[in-house]
């Protein structure tokens, strides 16, 4: 922890950019949209179901348009890339404001959130940090990575806090204001810096792009790596989604069940900054291949308990996992692939990310209508993890790129 200390003293300039982004990516996450669903039901007079169906569709054109703009912070300057992203993301929340005009709106401001919130802002941080850094990128990843419990613990009380008083349409255009005054701090701040280990070019062609996302797909460390990347997210977007629905199912308070969460908050917040120094010590190419097992393994006590302490040990296995992976996942990808094309590599696995959290619902809502029980809801989400986690243990095989960085 003194080692942290002292980095964060000589690094605090530029590692607090990398958090500043994965803080503000909130605006585009689940857990802020989710405070959004019972108005805009109530206002479009749709189903929870229909929603979702919205949400996954925004999802997936996200995901898709992540691919076509990733590869810039490849060759673009870090603070255009920044403004531009931060604009897309004010208009997106702009939009929903207005979306009761007419659904169209409803399903532009899903696509615009999803894809300048959580794709792009955590993408732009987490492709930088790995580039900028080299023998301390474990610890840069990790400060950068709480950005993502803090907008947890911050922004649902705000956002939900300005809904109840005002209604979500006021809510949507707070959070723009707040926005625009963070693109003001961020216009006047040079990142020149971030400039110099970057690969500040002409734009590749098509051709050349089509070539470069080919080429990273074929490749067998893309079916190494991307399983366990997708399953974290199917699997936390899959309970989280439907949490309150499970809670009920099995007769636990709710409100006992939503002060546990608080425990998944601080347990993926610590385990961020453990993670990013285990990352330094061990490399995160053999976390990696363990990174998944807490999570695979609170589901069992979630699933068979009949005691709410099981969703207590389910949260905080999740919250290992998921803090230490903030880490694991970014730094995986410039221990193995380099930093040459990192940007358009961490869009493809921001993708899967993405598209993860988008067939989720779609599995899990499904498997509910049909009747599904909870348990065996549970185990097939078990059975996808320890698939993921046994393809994992092949990049044991896979030689790390030497390279030398900041």
């Amino acid at each position: 922890m003194k080692s942290l200390a002292q980095f964060l003293r000589s690094n605090f300039k530029t590692v607090s950019f990398g958090w500043s982004l994965t803080f503000l990516s909130s605006f585009g996450q689940t857990f802020l949209i989710s405070l959004y669903v019972p108005e805009l039901v109530k206002t479009f007079a749709i189903s929870e179901g229909t929603f979702g169906s919205i949400y996954a569709l925004g999802t997936v054109i996200a995901s898709v348009i992540l691919i076509a703009v990733g590869h810039t912070i490849d060759h673009k300057p870090v603070k255009t890339v920044v403004l531009l992203n931060f604009t897309g993301l004010i208009l997106s929340c702009l939009i929903l404001s207005f979306s009761p005009y007419h659904i169209s709106l409803l399903i532009l401001a899903m696509i615009g959130l999803r894809l300048t919130g959580q794709g792009m802002m955590s993408h732009i941080s987490q492709t930088v940090m790995s580039r900028y850094y080299g023998a301390n990128r474990g610890k840069a990843l990790s400060v950068a990575a709480l950005g993502f419990p803090m907008g947890e613990a911050i922004f649902p009380i705000c956002i939900t806090t300005i809904i109840v008083a005002f209604g979500f349409e006021i809510a949507a255009q707070t959070s723009a204001v707040f926005l625009i005054l963070c693109l003001i701090v961020f216009s006047f701040r040079s990142l020149s810096y971030f400039d110099k280990e970057s690969q500040v070019a002409k734009k590749p062609s098509f051709k050349t792009l089509a070539k470069d996302f080919g080429g990273i797909i074929k490749d067998r460390r893309f079916a190494v790596l991307m399983p366990s990347t997708f399953m974290l997210s199917f699997t936390s977007t899959a309970v989280f989604l439907y949490q309150y629905t499970f809670v009920e199912e099995k007769g636990w308070s709710v409100s006992l069940y939503a002060a546990f969460f608080t425990g998944y908050a601080l347990t993926r917040f610590i385990m961020s900054v453990i993670g990013g120094l285990w990352v330094d010590k061990f490399t995160a190419k053999k976390l990696y291949r363990f990174f998944l097992i807490p999570q695979a393994l609170g589901l069992l006590p979630f699933a068979f308990m009949d005691s709410i302490t099981g969703a207590l040990i389910f949260l905080i296995m999740t919250g290992i996992s998921t803090g230490v992976a903030g880490t694991v996942k970014s730094a995986v990808l410039a221990e193995v692939y380099g930093t040459a094309k990192l940007g358009a590599v961490n869009s493809l696995f921001s993708m899967g990310m993405i598209l993860s959290t988008a067939l989720a619902p779609l599995l899990i809502g499904f498997l509910i209508d049909q009747g599904v029980a909870f348990p065996y809801l549970m185990l097939t989400l078990f059975g996808m993890l320890v698939i993921a986690i046994l393809n994992s243990q092949r990049l044991g095989n896979i030689p790390a790129i030497k390279e030398v960085t900041a």
